[in-house]
């Protein structure tokens, strides 16, 4: 059979990422790809805007060369909805019928902290990551808290590198403007061990480093809310002239008008090969997903591209009557960056490694971005 109609939601790392496998395994189908602009973001790099290492335009490209190159069909408009188990994608601009679907059309913060709207969520994108920059760049001094918090469902659902990140590079930031000592930074998180799902190792080599910079904690007590100038916890308040914090996330609104399978967390539920329990040929990658594996498997980039790599697989197996046999690797990879050195943290079942900072792993970094980026521009 030739000339499947195969459907791919969103325009992120999994979805990309799908878009390239499928082409490989299936080279007369008919892949359209559903997101509301014909642009990729590169998340990863969000945390250098505030320091001008990179521009936000340097950091949003547009897929017309993407698409041109795996042939793919890009509609233009919001996914809303699925019929007929799956088949037709609903959208704002109209319906998309399929034979196959990788729904990687991301997460969605939970953003119902009272006062939520006095924080700045850095991963909501290049506007907010603008927002820090401008923010910063205006104070004199004062206190910047950073933290994250999770979905208490869903104990994957969460994004906390990048905190750590923006928390370390904002410490450099303000040192090589010398004017440090006219800030507190202080990390807040619910958790006493924050970033524990990146190894006992890297939960260590994480609070050593903020020691070392001269960083507050407040740890161990759930925020209650935010105000103008300050933060609540179930352990007490502190002052806060600039809040930025990272919500755990659910799933996208749209999944509510459809009848996929949701996790306690409002994820899509999904099975080792990515496969969505009672649907046909339709799968799921990325934050979108709930995937069978351990309580530290993460929410980023690289695990979506291997959830999405065994997403196409099986799905080009089950529509050509083969068996479904693919399943995804589990793998935590990350650099935090903290603006010219980096700590390279990697983790699997097996085994977990830390590799202290230093500036080979903020330019292999920063290798990475340039060499994904090529592949699209």
């Amino acid at each position: 059979m030739t000339g499947r109609r195969l459907t791919v939601i969103g325009s992120g790392f999994a979805a990309l990422t799908a878009v390239r496998r499928l082409r490989g395994h299936e080279p007369d189908a008919e892949i359209t790809l559903i997101a509301p602009r014909a642009e990729f973001v590169y998340l990863p790099s969000l945390i250098w805007i505030p320091s001008g290492l990179r521009q936000p335009e340097e950091l949003v490209v547009s897929l017309q060369r993407f698409f041109q190159r795996y042939r793919v069909t890009f509609h233009q408009g919001e996914a809303t909805g699925l019929r007929d188990g799956g088949r037709i994608v609903v959208t704002s601009n109209g319906e998309i019928a399929n034979d196959g679907l990788i729904i990687a059309s991301g997460g969605r913060f939970i953003k119902k902290l009272p006062g939520i709207e006095h924080a700045l969520t850095p991963c909501e994108g290049v506007p907010a990551a603008m927002a820090i920059r401008d923010r910063i760049n205006d104070m004199m001094g004062g206190t910047i808290a950073i933290g994250f918090g999770g979905n208490p469902n869903e104990p994957s659902a969460m994004r906390g590198g990048p905190m750590f990140e923006f928390l370390f590079g904002i410490d450099t930031l303000l040192r090589r403007q010398g004017r440090r000592d006219q800030f507190k930074l202080v990390f807040f998180n619910p958790a006493p061990e924050p970033g524990k799902r990146l190894g006992a190792k890297a939960v260590r080599g994480l609070l050593a480093e903020m020691h070392k910079r001269g960083i507050e904690t407040h740890l161990g007590h759930k925020p209650k809310s935010f105000e103008t100038t300050k933060v609540v916890t179930e352990g007490g308040e502190f002052a806060a002239d600039l809040i930025l914090f990272m919500p755990g996330m659910t799933g996208n609104a749209w999944f509510d008008n459809t009848e996929l399978p949701r996790s306690s967390g409002g994820l899509v539920q999904a099975d080792e090969f990515c496969r969505v329990p009672g649907f046909e040929r339709v799968y799921v990658a990325g934050d979108s997903g709930s995937f069978p594996g351990p309580d530290w498997m993460p929410k980023q980039a690289h695990m979506a591209d291997l959830q999405a790599t065994a997403a196409a697989a099986n799905l080009s197996a089950e529509l050509g009557g083969r068996p479904v046999a693919a399943r995804f690797k589990v793998e935590l990879m990350c650099i935090v960056d903290s603006l010219n050195k980096g700590i390279l943290i990697w983790r699997t079942p097996q085994r977990s490694l830390l590799l202290p900072a230093c500036r080979i792993w903020h330019w292999s970094k920063r290798l990475f971005e340039w060499w994904y980026l090529r592949q699209l521009r």
